[in-house]
């Protein structure tokens, strides 16, 4: 059996995630599976042309260290190229096991990602490993971690080696809908497209062309709901996707709109949620400030509340350890 196993972050001691695949790669090779690794980091500007290299194995692990926000520039492009350039054939029915580790929230979206992304492509996806990282000494030395670690790479091994049935998934149905085929490329087109894909002019006219998209459909999401009553506004969705905690939590955010001057106060209280557009603002433990548009991201799972946070879009006061309860407590349906 042979295994490729693509690493999508920058290679620095601090990765935790550098610690998961050596962990994973340790039990592969006892079981006399040959591993590649790749760390796309150090082959930036071939990157297009690594997707070539899956046809070459029989399955893939896909591993990202979430820093801030989604998977990285260098998986995102990977998995481009396999969309564009890939065999698709080979792709049909070849496991993938994801492997997120975030030092933030966001870990379940990221996972997501590279989840919906590879099913897109025709592919199978293994429950990997997907974790939170406070402390990297105490997660690295934890032998129940490493324990678990080492399940999940045994399971992956049993889901190659038997072809584990699984349950047909929605994205199939997207995938038929789409253009599939690959587009044949020689040794020398490869070598000029991975100088292509990594010319940073042309990511940013792409991030331009992204964000002018974007401002349009926000324009026309603004005329569709100029008619909603602005006293319910957000409030469905905080309440359709409220999870309440499983301690006897009390805790109370401030949310003011900076375009409208409005304020939405959120109450958790015995495991009750409690929505409203106070007139008058009672006291809160986090005091929030942002837009609209960016609570219509959070609401569209678009982004967490602690990642909006982290990337200056939200300016808060008061508990911060509060940001991360927040996007506990509302787990809304991520979009990709």
């Amino acid at each position: 059996m042979k295994i490729a196993v693509y690493y999508g972050g920058r290679g620095v001691i601090e990765d935790t995630t550098i610690y998961v695949v050596n962990k994973l790669v340790e039990v592969l090779n006892e079981l006399n599976v040959q591993v590649r690794r790749y760390n796309l980091y150090e082959q930036k500007n071939e990157i297009a042309a690594l997707s070539g290299t899956i046809k070459e194995v029989d399955g893939v692990i896909l591993a990202v260290p979430l820093e801030w926000y989604g998977i990285g520039g260098y998986m995102q492009q990977f998995l481009d190229a396999c969309w564009l350039y890939a065999d698709k054939k080979k792709l049909q029915n070849m496991y993938m096991m994801p492997v997120v580790v975030a030092v933030t929230c966001g870990e379940r979206q990221a996972e997501s990602i590279l989840r919906n992304s590879w099913e897109l492509l025709g592919g199978k996806v293994v429950d990997g490993i997907c974790t939170f990282v406070e402390n990297q000494a105490e997660f690295e030395t934890n032998t129940e971690y490493a324990k678990i670690i080492e399940n999940k790479a045994e399971h992956f091994y049993r889901a190659v080696s038997r072809k584990e049935l699984q349950l047909p998934s929605g994205n199939s149905l997207i995938k038929r809908n789409m253009a599939t085929t690959s587009i044949p490329l020689t040794p020398q087109e490869s070598e000029e497209l991975s100088k292509y894909v990594s010319d940073d002019k042309y990511v940013k006219r792409q991030k331009e062309d992204i964000e002018e998209l974007s401002q349009m459909f926000k324009g026309m999401f603004e005329k569709s709901s100029a008619g909603m009553d602005p006293k319910m506004e957000f409030i469905a969705n905080l309440r359709t996707n409220f999870h309440a905690p499983e301690d006897s939590l009390s805790v109370k955010y401030a949310l003011q709109f900076a375009d409208n001057d409005r304020t939405l106060f959120i109450e958790i209280r015995d495991g009750r949620l409690f929505c409203s557009y106070p007139d008058e603002v009672p006291a809160a433990d986090v005091n929030a400030k942002l837009t609209r548009a960016v609570m219509e991201r959070i609401v569209d799972g678009r982004v967490t509340f602690q990642g909006a946070f982290m990337s200056g879009d939200i300016t808060a006061k008061g508990d911060f350890k509060l940001l991360r309860q927040f996007d506990m407590m509302f787990r809304f349906q991520t979009l990709v």
